[in-house]
């Protein structure tokens, strides 16, 4: 199982920032629920705008990518990249085809 825990950057000082240790704590933790997925229709400006809206309330959210929109790891991680710079969002961690994304707040 491949779990990749992403450094980003601070999108308003444009350095580099460690994910604090409760973020990835919470997005490794098994009870965060899947509460996007992603099918067959693909990233939309709908699936962006709807993680934006679960990200001011939530904070975390994760997202689930089925298998034939990207059939390897570097696509998912490019993917996912796209995802978190089109919602201003953070990539926590990318799992296989599960990833979670932070507000940053």
């Amino acid at each position: 199982m491949n779990v990749v825990i992403v450094r980003f950057v601070d999108r308003l000082k444009g350095d580099g920032m460690e994910i604090p240790n409760a973020i990835k704590r919470r997005a490794l933790d098994d009870t965060l629920d899947i509460t996007i997925r992603v099918g067959k229709q693909g990233i939309n400006e709908s699936l962006i705008e709807e993680l934006k809206q679960q990200l001011s309330k939530r904070k975390l959210v994760k997202m689930k990518v089925n298998q034939g929109i990207a059939s390897n790891n570097a696509d998912r991680k490019l993917l996912f990249e796209s995802i978190s710079n089109q919602s201003e969002s953070f990539l926590v961690l990318q799992r296989g085809n599960t990833a979670v994304f932070w507000s940053g707040e």
